[in-house]
């Protein structure tokens, strides 16, 4: 009979739950002890987990949000109150989120007259289902294996744009809508769709806010253009209404008044402010006037 070997393993182990036990051949690396939920739990996809593009912060930030139950806040200020980024590192995650989907904010006016900013958590960027938001496009169905036709490629999220510092008006929001659809005339690549107009509406507002001309912002947006067809001009737009703001118009202050040095009067030796030319108060200068 043959010897057996005991120091052999009888089987490769492998570290489940109840039997963490490493393998003699792991050098490194990540080893997971899953054990099922079974409630209060949320279903996030790797997609955001594993995302290349986006920070640490960001894909935190949005595995939180997909966890919130409806109606629960998710502006900077409630983020900031629960946790301790402060509000400008939040507000960028916020930011790096909207810009590739996972999230749309868009300020609302209640039937009370209040603005509230509504924010839309997609946790599949290019799919919803039926009840969703229109910005998350139903999921098309699975082809069969032999169909050979290409699965049309979800629309890639067009870059975030500069936000008004305050609630815009219905006027400047029309203005800016105006401002974009004529863009056309000027360029016919520059023709745009509803949801592309909608989207960098406030962009626009935000250059109209800092003082900047119809005229002199449209210059911005059509000149120096790159030859051939555009195939996203929405994006274009976008990165150039955030790489070219410019910064808040200050008008310039006032210059403070000149104050003269005291002097003596020649006439009355009393003391006076005026220029070095003046040898004589108000009140001796009066006098020889009327003398």
């Amino acid at each position: 009979m043959d010897s057996q070997n005991p120091s052999a393993p009888p089987r490769a182990q492998s570290a489940v739950a109840g039997n963490p036990t490493r393998s003699r051949h792991h050098t490194g690396g990540v080893i997971h002890e899953n054990t099922r939920h079974t409630a209060r739990f949320t279903v996030i996809g790797n997609h955001l987990t594993q995302h290349p593009d986006l920070s640490l912060l960001a894909i935190g930030l949005g595995c939180h949000i997909q966890s919130l139950p409806t109606g629960a806040p998710a502006d900077i200020k409630s983020l900031a109150a629960r946790f301790k980024e402060g509000t400008t590192r939040i507000a960028a995650a916020l930011r790096e989120l909207e810009a590739h989907g996972y999230l749309r904010r868009e300020r609302v006016r209640t039937s009370t007259g209040r603005i509230v900013t509504r924010t839309t958590s997609c946790n599949q960027p290019g799919h919803r289902r039926e009840a969703a938001t229109p910005d998350c496009p139903a999921p098309q169905p699975r082809p069969a294996a032999t169909d050979r036709t290409p699965r049309p490629r979800p629309r890639k999220a067009l870059p975030a744009v500069p936000r008004p510092t305050r609630a815009a008006a219905a006027a400047l929001l029309q203005q800016a809508t105006d401002l974009l659809a004529g863009l056309r005339r000027h360029d016919p690549r520059l023709l745009l769709s509803a949801p592309d107009t909608a989207h960098l509406a406030p962009g626009v507002v935000a250059w109209l806010e800092r003082e900047v001309t119809p005229t002199a912002l449209r210059h911005a947006l059509t000149t120096d253009l790159p030859d051939g067809p555009l195939h996203r001009p929405a994006a274009l737009l976008a990165h150039r209404l955030t790489a070219r703001l410019p910064p808040p118009y200050r008008a310039p202050a006032a210059p403070s008044p000149v104050r003269h040095p005291l002097r003596n009067c020649d006439g009355c030796d009393h003391a006076f402010r005026a220029p070095e030319t003046q040898t004589h108060c108000r009140t001796c200068r009066a006098a020889a006037t009327h003398s």
